[in-house]
């Protein structure tokens, strides 16, 4: 584990959400498979820890998330 990035919550979400954008092939130099089913149901975890953790984030937390979300929303709709 780098000491150079910690572990958050916030860290947790955009690494989630870096994964379902490879899986809809939207990143560069990563080598997973484009399957876009594998992204939806990365936004379904996602959508789930929204749910499981209402009333509970940080102001900056809850709107990183929903960001998150509605990008890959977006992405996912192209």
């Amino acid at each position: 584990m780098s000491a150079d990035l910690p572990v958050t919550f916030s860290t947790l979400l955009v690494s989630l959400a870096s994964t379902a954008l490879a899986h809809l092939g939207q990143a560069e130099g990563v080598d997973v498979p484009v399957d876009p089913r594998l992204a939806r149901h990365t936004l379904e975890v996602l959508d789930l820890l929204e749910q499981k953790t209402r009333g509970n984030l940080e102001d900056e937390e809850a709107r990183l998330l929903d960001a998150l979300q509605k990008e890959l929303r977006a992405a996912l709709a192209r």
